[in-house]
């Protein structure tokens, strides 16, 4: 199977085609691009069997492709979007793989993609419409349980989420911790993403948590948080999702 890899972040790219031969050696990457201009050239002269698309781009949004194209060929998205815009890649029938890509994912989608073998009919018009219909809502506040009793805590007190032993707690800027029946990748989908960030698999933070940054390897970016985490952990945002990270902070 020959793939193209559109994806502005270097080390995204690299880590997706290093999954990609892990679950098939045969699987030959014919390019890593990372603009759309570089794209559109690229697709014009040459025709995978399936196409792995970031939406954000160095130069813009990824859908300004098949403004200028007409492709008939599979595209898988790798994207960082909250689930109310994966819905509606969902409605029209688009795959896609949520940043940070996990193997699992990775082989479902190829799975997916082998049963149909053929092109999907992608209607951009319709996937644009649907991302911009309306502002999604998210959760404005948490009931805790503890023991019998039972606490509000609005969203705008929570520093940060952690998963920790299984279990997963808020932790408010009053350094207070408590347990929620709720898994991260749950939060992520219901947290206004204008101010939580997952940073990586263990947390979900708050722009105003973030009392400073420090550069670290692997273009990793290394959190000082306030309130601290009380593991004195350090607290890093992943390789994979440092790239939409920088972004976000300079929305």
């Amino acid at each position: 199977m020959n793939v193209v890899i559109i994806e502005d972040e270097k080390l995204a790219a690299e880590k997706l085609e290093n999954t990609l031969h892990r679950i098939d050696e045969n699987i030959h990457v014919m390019a890593k691009i990372g603009s759309v201009k570089e794209a559109v050239r690229w697709l014009s002269d040459n025709q995978p069997d399936l196409i792995f698309l970031d939406i954000h781009l160095s130069d813009g949004l990824s859908f300004a492709i098949f403004e200028k194209l007409t492709l008939n060929i599979p595209v898988i998205f790798t994207t960082a979007y909250d689930q109310y815009a994966i819905q509606a890649f969902q409605v029209n029938s688009i795959s896609y793989l949520l940043k940070p890509i996990r193997k699992r994912d990775l082989e479902a989608a190829l799975k997916k993609y082998q049963t149909l073998h053929r092109a999907q009919n992608i209607n951009m018009d319709k996937l644009i419409a649907a991302l911009q219909a309306k502002e999604p809502e998210y959760r404005s506040r948490f009931l805790i349980r503890i023991g019998e009793r039972m606490k509000k805590i609005h969203v705008e007190q929570v520093a940060y989420f952690y998963a920790m032993e299984k279990s997963v707690f808020l932790k408010t800027f009053e350094n207070n911790d408590y347990p929620i029946d709720l898994t991260l990748d749950k939060l992520a989908q219901e947290l206004e993403p204008l101010h939580f960030f997952r940073i990586n698999r263990k947390y979900i933070v708050n722009m105003e948590a973030i009392q400073s940054m420090v550069a670290w390897s692997k273009s990793r970016v290394k959190l000082h948080l306030a309130p601290p985490p009380d593991d004195d952990q350090d607290v890093v945002v992943s390789s994979e999702r440092a790239g939409d990270f920088k972004k976000w902070l300079d929305k």
